[in-house]
């Protein structure tokens, strides 16, 4: 079954809907140029909020790796998205402490293999390409590749798929590169960071009937 990640939370109200609606992980942005950037405080509001079984994620771009650590200890976060140029070093340090999500974007020169570079992720996510942005375009992703990638390396490492999902197209997305979960911001927003009720119903009503297809089709 293919999973949901709710991605630039910054209400808790939304963070609450996503829970109710199926979310197995919300997504918390400490990108200082995100327009879903939120603060640390805020932040901590709505984690302790949250039911312990729900992954609370912290997006970073290009952190020093101890400041990632020290804030997701202290946030009580689940797991670190790491959705910048961060090395394989730093990936490998930050995974001593907490399970890494390393975003990758499929741009023209990549391959499957680009994954063997970070042998300590726990995950990878794949996302569009955007030069000088850090996700949350709306731009979509390169299903294609995304599918090869799940296909390489999808055994290896759970796989999310990233980069303009919306209602209207996260159905054929996920039977097209069949990922282990799904990550959207954009795609359920009426603004950048405020979630349309709405539209995240509409998407995890997509999600569900894209896993009865599959289920069907296994």
């Amino acid at each position: 079954m293919v999973r949901v990640k709710i991605c630039g939370i910054t209400r808790a109200q939304d963070a609450r809907l996503a829970e109710k609606l199926g979310a197995y992980a919300i997504g918390l942005n400490f990108h200082e140029k995100s327009s879903r950037v939120i603060s640390p405080a805020d932040a901590w509001k709505i984690r302790k909020r949250l039911d312990p079984a729900t992954e609370a994620v912290g997006v970073f771009v290009d952190w020093k790796a101890r400041l990632v650590v020290a804030l997701a200890h202290s946030l009580e976060l689940s797991a670190i998205q790491l959705h910048g140029d961060e090395c394989s070093a730093y990936v490998t340090y930050c995974n001593k402490f907490l399970p890494v999500i390393k975003a990758l974007r499929i741009d023209s020169k990549f391959s499957p293999a680009r994954l063997g570079k970070y042998r300590k992720a726990s995950a990878f996510l794949l996302d569009a390409s955007q030069p000088g942005q850090f996700g949350g375009t709306g731009k979509t992703a390169d299903w294609s590749m995304a599918q090869k990638t799940v296909e390489a390396r999808g055994a290896v490492r759970p796989i999310l798929l990233a980069g303009g999902l919306t209602p209207e197209n996260v159905g054929e997305a996920i039977l097209t590169v069949r990922p282990y979960a799904v990550d959207v911001a954009s795609g359920v927003e009426s603004r950048p960071g405020i979630k349309d009720a709405g539209k995240l119903r509409e998407f995890f009503a997509e999600v569900a009937r894209a896993n009865k297809a599959l289920s069907h089709n296994s």
